[in-house]
């Protein structure tokens, strides 16, 4: 029973993998980099991509966004406001977004009116791991306020990451937060990946972070 509930999983993910592979091809068609964004809830994904927006438009890069989220379009609704394409993604059940519901979001985009694509992850540190969805970044947002040992608790979600973002970092004395833990942490699972301390309320490190983001 054990080896057939193995095999079932490994086909899962393929299968997932093609898709996101198709995603990925679709983009690059249409000269569109996407960027996955990964973190817990509250922990600033939508603030980032508030803060990357303007900026990006600054450049004369046209930014759009897939909002994943189990339930509700709050995410969504603060994406719309800023005045760029966005799709809001609900999952049901799922704590994580997969290649196929990016997909058929995809599919509801201006693509040619395009440049940067920020697929917002459902919040969550465990279950988006393993489901590629056809970015070419994965952008993991932590926050001081949940703890200097939150980086330690999910390897994994670092192991597979391209860049990592230390918010709220103002916060980091009030609760007591060692900001540096996380960035050794860090740099234990994933030693070259590059690490931003954010303040997303002021826009503190976000300029920098914008800079690798486009590399």
């Amino acid at each position: 029973m054990h080896h057939i509930d193995i095999r079932i999983e490994q086909d899962v993910y393929a299968a997932n993998d093609r898709i996101a592979d198709q995603n990925a091809a679709l983009l690059r068609d249409h000269g569109i980099r996407a960027i996955d964004l990964l973190g817990a809830i509250g922990s600033g994904k939508t603030a980032l991509i508030e803060r990357l927006v303007p900026l990006l438009a600054g450049q004369g890069i046209r930014a759009g966004a897939i909002a994943g989220d189990v339930y509700g379009d709050d995410d969504f609704k603060r994406i719309v406001s800023l005045g760029v394409p966005a799709v809001n993604a609900n999952t049901g059940k799922e704590c994580h977004l997969d290649a196929h519901i990016v997909e058929h979001a995809i599919s509801h985009l201006p693509l040619d009116q395009l440049d940067l694509l920020f697929i917002e992850n459902v919040g969550n540190m465990v279950c988006p791991t393993d489901f590629a969805l056809g970015a070419e970044k994965r952008v993991v947002v932590v926050s001081s306020t949940e703890g200097d040992d939150v980086v330690n608790k999910h390897p994994m979600m670092f192991r597979g990451a391209t860049i990592g973002v230390i918010n709220k970092v103002d916060l980091a004395p009030l609760v007591g937060a060692d900001l540096d833990r996380m960035v050794r942490d860090i740099a234990r699972y994933n030693p070259t990946m590059p690490v931003f301390r954010t303040n997303l309320k002021t826009g503190e490190g976000t300029e920098a972070l914008l800079e690798e983001i486009l590399k």
